[in-house]
Formats: structure tokens, C-alpha cells, sequence
């Protein structure tokens, strides 16, 4: 019984190379002889071990593959290598086909490929250390990074919460002095008005006794009590209340105005030069511009259209690859991303590193572009047009020439007419090429400038027009 679970638990499976000497059931090869072109059992295999003569074979881990080590058209053992046909032959074929090629044992030609196998790997070991430091110090620079931006973001962060309270204590100051002023000035106008007040109660006082001597009948006592009257005085306040102006405190007003246009004339060439030197980090960390199309090549991905934004005379092919405008409309369900009036798509993948692409044209007014995210789709305001905002850069071709557009501004461009358009991106650098691509690289028109948020390949087309991304690494255009 033990031996009957034994064999069962031995037997070849589906997946196991199976004993060439048992007969009846099958069981699990150990080993494979490559002299025997066979492969044993436990218990077959036991004559190897043996028998003086096949002490000698070669064994090796279990193999189906041990009836290709025969020749097709001698069936013999292949034991000899051809090196003029760098293919492994038997005894016979050097006679009649391989006669007078360049031939030398297996066992030779292997243990030279060994040795070059031997020096592959220690180059490759050597290469994966050397990669595996350059990783390790890119780790590094990852945390120097975000080190040095986070302190920099923490001092920023302090400092202009200085700038704030310092405006915040100025702006107290002010109001305090303007109030204190303020009360000063109000205190001196009552003074003054309550002064005048007295006397105009005291002149109305006067005025009633000369009323009242006016209607005195008797002569005689009118005489003798008109003297008596004090003369009236001159007010000592009617001359000084024009001598101040009506303005009051608007020149304080025009002052902190003329105060907040020189801060922002200052902030502003501050932030120009805060933003260089941002610019200057991520440039001194960039690695240099490809100078080649095999160097351009490197940075090559495989670029997709955005079904959700094409617009609905855009036909999609070739694996959402290709952009070609139709007669009819295209049933694409509603999304919020689509373009609406214009025939255009942005790519399905987002760019934020460096990258490489070319585009196929055919056709005129075809726009190559890459746009934000967040570009107008809707309507037929020119701002949704690709190159027409501040959200996109477009490299327009029609009629056998070229135009850059940005913002609406226009940049002639002159260079070599290609149907195929390579464009290159730095995100992190701020550099945007476009090559003409033909039997040479051309640059077009390069941009040099500060992305801020992820950009989209884009193709906008005119009637009659098509455009595909194709993969330059298997391309022969050059």
C-alpha cells in the first residue's frame, strides 16, 4: 500500500516532464541526460549512477526539449556549432552543406559564449549599481527638494506675515494719527463755533436794548440813555474761519494712494525676480535639451485622444490615434469636456515631465498644441480656440506656411514645409519646441516660459484635414 502511494505521488503530471524509460504509468522525470537525449525517474535514472561508462553523461534538470538537441535531417545528436551559419549542427551535416564552414565543438562555442554571458551580466551587475546609486542620489535631490522648497515656503510664509503686520501696524498708526487729528481739529472747530455762539447771543442781547431804546417816546431820556450804550466790538473770529482749507483729510488719502502704487510697482518687480529664481532652480536641475531625433526619440511615449473631448465632426481611428474631420456628426454621448464649436481634442494622458511626439498632417489649417486642462470648450468665443488664450501654445499650419499662436498674438514662423511635426516638452524647464520632421529635424519655433499646471497634447483640424499621433520609434522618416 505504502509503495502504491508512493508511485501515485511520483506520477507525472500535466505540467511535469515525464520518465522516458517507464512503461506502464508515468512517472516524474528527476533528471534529463543530455548524452542520452532522455529523461529518468528516480529509479531509472539509478544507472547513471552506477554504471562506470554513463558516470560520464551530463545530467541536467528535467527537459521536453531534449529531442531539438537532434538534427532534422540526419537525426543525429547536434554536438557541433557552424559559426559561418551560426547554427548548431551534427557530424553528417559537415559533410554534404556546412562542407568547409567554420565549424567547432558544442562544448567549445559554448564556453565562449559563456565567457561573453559572463562579462553581459558582470556589465549589466555593474550597470544596475551604477543606476541603482544614480537612483539613490535622485532620492536624494527628491528630499533635498522638498526640503529646500519647504523651507522655503515656511520662510516665504513668515515673511510676508511680517510684510502683513508691518502694513497692519502702519495702517493702525495711520488711522490713530488721523483719528487724534482728527479730534484735535473737531475740538478747535467747536471752539471756535462756540465763541461765535456767545457773541451772537450777546449781539442778539444788544440789539433787543437798542429795540427797546428805539421806541423810548420821552426825547430826553432817550438822550441821556443812548451814552450809556457800549460801543460794539469787532469779532476777533469771522477772519480766521475761511483760512483752512475745505480738502481736510484728503490729502492723507492721496498720500497712502501713492504709497499702495509704489509697494505694487515694487511687489511686481519682486515677484518678476522671485519668479526667475524659481525658474533658475528647476532649470539648473533640468538635464540638457536633446540634440538629436535619437535623443528626442528617448523621451517618446504613446499618445491617445480623449474621446470626451473631441468634438463631433471629429472621426477617431487607429486606436483613438487619429483625428479626421467628416461630412456628418459623430454620436458621442454629452460630457462636460467636449469641445462644442470647434474641431478639436486634447489627449487623454496629462504632461508634467519630459516628453517627445510627432504628429502625421494632412490636409490644411491643421493646429499642433498643447493646452490646460481647464481651456474654454464651450461656445464660439475665440478663447476656445487652441493658441487664441493664455492656456494654450499652437503651432498652426495652412497653405504652406507656418504661424505660432499665444494669447491671441501671432509669431510668423519660416522653416522647411513637412507633414510631420515633432513636438518636444519641459514641463518642469518651461520649454516647448516644434520640429519639422523629414529626412532631418528642423526647429520651428521654441518657447520658453513657466508652466503651472499639467499640459494636453492638442490637435485642431479644418475641413477636409486629418492629424495622427504615429510612434517615431518605429518610424522611418529618418
Amino acid at each position: 500500500m505504502a509503495q502504491r502511494v508512493q508511485l501515485f505521488h511520483s506520477s507525472a503530471g500535466p505540467e511535469d516532464v515525464a520518465c522516458d524509460v517507464c512503461m506502464d504509468r508515468k512517472r516524474k522525470a528527476v533528471k534529463s541526460c543530455l548524452n542520452c537525449l532522455a529523461s529518468y525517474c528516480r529509479d531509472h535514472l539509478q544507472p547513471h549512477y552506477n554504471a562506470p561508462p554513463l558516470q560520464k553523461h551530463k545530467l541536467a534538470n528535467p527537459s521536453t526539449k531534449l529531442m531539438e538537441n537532434f538534427c532534422p535531417h540526419h537525426d543525429e545528436v547536434m554536438k557541433i556549432f557552424c559559426r559561418t551559419d551560426q547554427q548548431c549542427i551534427c557530424f553528417l551535416c559537415t559533410m554534404d552543406e556546412h562542407k568547409g564552414h567554420e565549424t567547432v565543438p558544442a562544448a567549445a562555442e559554448r564556453a565562449e559564449k559563456q565567457k561573453e554571458l559572463q562579462e553581459s551580466r558582470q556589465q549589466i551587475h555593474q550597470r544596475i549599481q551604477d543606476q541603482e546609486k544614480d537612483v539613490k542620489l535622485l532620492q536624494q535631490e527628491v528630499e533635498a527638494i522638498n526640503v529646500s522648497a519647504d523651507k522655503a515656503v515656511e520662510d516665504s510664509e513668515k515673511i510676508f506675515t511680517e510684510l502683513i503686520r508691518l502694513l497692519q501696524k502702519r495702517s493702525s498708526e495711520v488711522k490713530q494719527q488721523i483719528r487724534s487729528q482728527q479730534e484735535t481739529e473737531v475740538s478747535r472747530v467747536k471752539d471756535v463755533q462756540e465763541k461765535l455762539e456767545q457773541e451772537i447771543t450777546e449781539l442778539k442781547r444788544k440789539d433787543a436794548e437798542l429795540e427797546q431804546l428805539s421806541h423810548t417816546e420821552d426825547h430826553t431820556q432817550f438822550l441821556l440813555n443812548y451814552p450809556s450804550l457800549p460801543a460794539l466790538r469787532e469779532s476777533t473770529h469771522s477772519s480766521s474761519i475761511n483760512i483752512r482749507p475745505l480738502r481736510h483729510f484728503e490729502d492723507v488719502t492721496a498720500a497712502v494712494s501713492e504709497l499702495r502704487d509704489k509697494l505694487q510697482d515694487v511687489l511686481r518687480d519682486s515677484w518678476r525676480n522671485i519668479k526667475m529664481e524659481i525658474t533658475e532652480v528647476d532649470a539648473v536641475k533640468s538635464e540638457p535639451e536633446p540634440n538629436s531625433r535619437a535623443e528626442f526619440i528617448i523621451y517618446s511615449g504613446k499618445f491617445t485622444l480623449d474621446p470626451n473631448t473631441a468634438h463631433t465632426m471629429l472621426f477617431l481611428s487607429e486606436g483613438n490615434r487619429k483625428a479626421t474631420v467628416m461630412k456628418q456628426k459623430q454620436f458621442y454621448p454629452d460630457h462636460p469636456d467636449r469641445f462644442t464649436d470647434y474641431r478639436q481634442v486634447l489627449s487623454r494622458e496629462s504632461l508634467t515631465e519630459r516628453c517627445y511626439w510627432e504628429v502625421e498632417m494632412r490636409g490644411e489649417g491643421v493646429y499642433i498644441a498643447v493646452s490646460y486642462k481647464n481651456i474654454s470648450r464651450a461656445g464660439r468665443s475665440m478663447d476656445a480656440i487652441l493658441g487664441f488664450n493664455d492656456k494654450s501654445w499652437s503651432l498652426y499650419f495652412d497653405k504652406g506656411c507656418y504661424k505660432f499662436w499665444h494669447d491671441r498674438v501671432e509669431t510668423p514662423v519660416s522653416g522647411p514645409v513637412s507633414s510631420r511635426i515633432g513636438v518636444y516638452l519641459d514641463h518642469r524647464a518651461g520649454i516647448l519646441s516644434f520640429y519639422s520632421v523629414s529626412e532631418t529635424m528642423t526647429l520651428l519655433h521654441r518657447v520658453q516660459t513657466t508652466f503651472t499646471q499639467p499640459l494636453h497634447a492638442g490637435i485642431g483640424l479644418s475641413e477636409g484635414s486629418s492629424a495622427e499621433f504615429v510612434n517615431p520609434k518605429y518610424s522611418s522618416v529618418i
